[in-house]
Formats: C-alpha cells, structure tokens, sequence
C-alpha cells in the first residue's frame, strides 16, 4: 500500500520562475516539490530530507498529460511523463487532489520513489502556473 504525504502549502517566486510545494506543519524531512520551466522542459526536484528525485519531463508533454486527467476510481496514478528509467507517474482523485511519484528505475530488480499528492488548491495553483487547459 503506498502512502502519500499530503502537500498543501504553495509558494510561487516571480523574480526565478519557481513554484514550491510544502507541508504547512514544520516535520523532520520536511518534503518540497519545486519546479521551474526550462525552455521546452519543466525542472522538478522531489526532495524529502536529503533525498532527491529530480526530473526535467517535456513541457509539452507533462502540460497535455495533465490536461487529459481523469479520476478513475481504484487506481492512483493513470499516467507517466518521462522515459522507462525515470519519471512522473501522475493521478487524479475524486477530490481535486493530484499524485505524483516521481521515480527512478534502477533496472528490473527495483526502484526508488516518491509518493507525494497535492491538495486540490495546490493542484489548481499549478495548473494555473503551468498553464494546464483541461480537455473538454
């Protein structure tokens, strides 16, 4: 069973470009989601404690993934962005809260991720940030 560690607390810096997600109570290991675009891509660092996953998916790709978003109901993540041996999987609760496990994929035998999810505001922060247009 995976657990996610809940993300409610969203801080965007105008001057660097940077959107940062955090947990509003102070906890050893503290996780941080951050992201800033890169050209054509979108820089993620995954952080919890001093451990770090950090990804840098396609714009376009990550932006059109989480258009197509769908809550579907007994799975948590519906979709990756990001090649086989490191990624973003991605999934949509009935809620409006949105999980994110960015992995790494050491071969077949294993694989480091996190399992982190955003409150529905913070998901709709970085929707805004992005910006992310729904498919109708």
């Amino acid at each position: 069973m995976r657990n996610f560690e809940l993300l409610d607390t969203v801080k965007l810096d105008d001057s660097s470009g940077l959107i940062t997600f955090t947990i509003q109570a102070q906890t050893t290991g503290q996780p941080v989601v951050a992201m800033r675009r890169e050209g054509g891509y979108i820089a993620l660092s995954a952080s919890y404690g001093p451990f770090e996953i950090a990804l840098r998916p396609r714009f376009q790709e990550l932006s059109r993934t989480l258009s197509r978003l769908q809550p579907v109901e007994g799975l948590q993540t519906t979709r990756q962005v990001g090649t086989a041996q490191a990624y973003l999987s991605v999934g949509l609760k009935s809620d409006g809260v949105l999980l994110l496990r960015p992995t790494i994929v050491a071969n077949a035998t294993g694989h480091i991720a996190f399992n982190l999810a955003l409150t529905a505001s913070a998901r709709k922060a970085l929707f805004d940030w992005l910006p992310v247009e729904p498919e109708s």
